[in-house]
């Protein structure tokens, strides 16, 4: 049976279905393997172990280790591995519990295809922390099959910028959205917000960043992860709209307007059934 046999056409253009589609992305340091642990009961859709960095660099090793040694056995959660090294690629494809890797500092499609080859079975996300990851990002995109999303690291890419108002990240914001989407890939999540203590400013943030195309976003404490669901899904009034224009187009196989002179077509309708499997996901 076909995917379109379970879904409606536009959650498989969009790259969403209800039953996969994650929101909220934790980390978790991969030298504390307890707060690992408790991370994984936090509700998060996937946790990402951190080795890079968020480890010191006298104990990289023993993050490794720990990370490979929960990975040994199925987790409850996916977990995505930001990796450090190489060495570490070695350590942890194959195990049981890791869903993918993530590729910090990817520059150019070569940085991926070696990774893709060390762990030929494994999903791997890049990261695009400079000025050259971007402008190669769709190149970065459609590298390898196993690239499986492509994401900002907006802390390094203000440093390589010099940029200091957030308004200096849309453009490269915009870039990776139509980047992922030409590789047919899954929207963009994204960056983390640094500041735990303002979930108003996170909202608001996460509102910007779903209006220019993201999906989700990545976390740094659990407290933040209601906040980054409540933003990315859609409200009642969406709902409402959406299931006007999905009716209407039951009716009408081609272009038509609501009774309001709103113009639909099918682009319209495939929007709509986006939120829709958004909606059901939230349910």
């Amino acid at each position: 049976m076909t995917a379109h046999a379970h879904h409606p056409p536009g959650a498989e253009y969009f790259g969403i279905t209800p039953e996969t589609t994650p929101l909220t992305w934790l980390y978790a340091p991969g030298d504390h393997p307890d707060v690992v642990r408790k991370a994984l009961s936090c509700g998060a859709d996937i946790v990402i172990v951190d080795l890079e960095d968020a480890v010191p660099p006298d104990r990289k090793r023993y993050a490794l280790e720990a990370t490979a040694e929960l990975l040994a056995s199925p987790q409850p959660v996916p977990i995505h591995v930001r990796i450090h090294a190489e060495q570490d690629i070695a350590a942890l494809a194959g195990l049981p519990g890791l869903s993918a890797l993530r590729i910090p500092k990817v520059t150019h499609a070569t940085d991926i295809r070696r990774p893709a080859a060390l762990a030929p079975r494994t999903g791997l996300y890049a990261l695009l922390e400079s000025a050259s990851g971007v402008e190669h990002a769709y190149a970065i995109a459609t590298a390898d099959p196993a690239v499986r999303g492509i994401a900002l690291g907006e802390a390094d890419l203000r440093a390589d910028l010099g940029v200091r108002d957030d308004r200096g990240l849309d453009w490269p914001r915009s870039r990776i959205v139509v980047a992922a989407r030409a590789a047919g890939l899954a929207p963009p999540t994204q960056s983390v917000y640094p500041d735990i203590r303002d979930l108003d400013g996170l909202a608001e943030s996460c509102a910007h960043g779903r209006a220019v195309g993201f999906l989700g976003r990545a976390a740094i404490h659990p407290r933040q992860l209601p906040v980054i669901e409540r933003a990315y899904l859609p409200s009642q009034e969406e709902v409402e709209e959406a299931e006007e224009i999905v009716q209407a187009a039951e009716t009408d196989a081609g272009a038509l307007a609501l009774p309001d002179g709103r113009f639909v077509d099918a682009a319209v309708v495939a929007t709509a059934h986006r939120t829709l499997c958004l909606a059901r996901r939230g349910a």
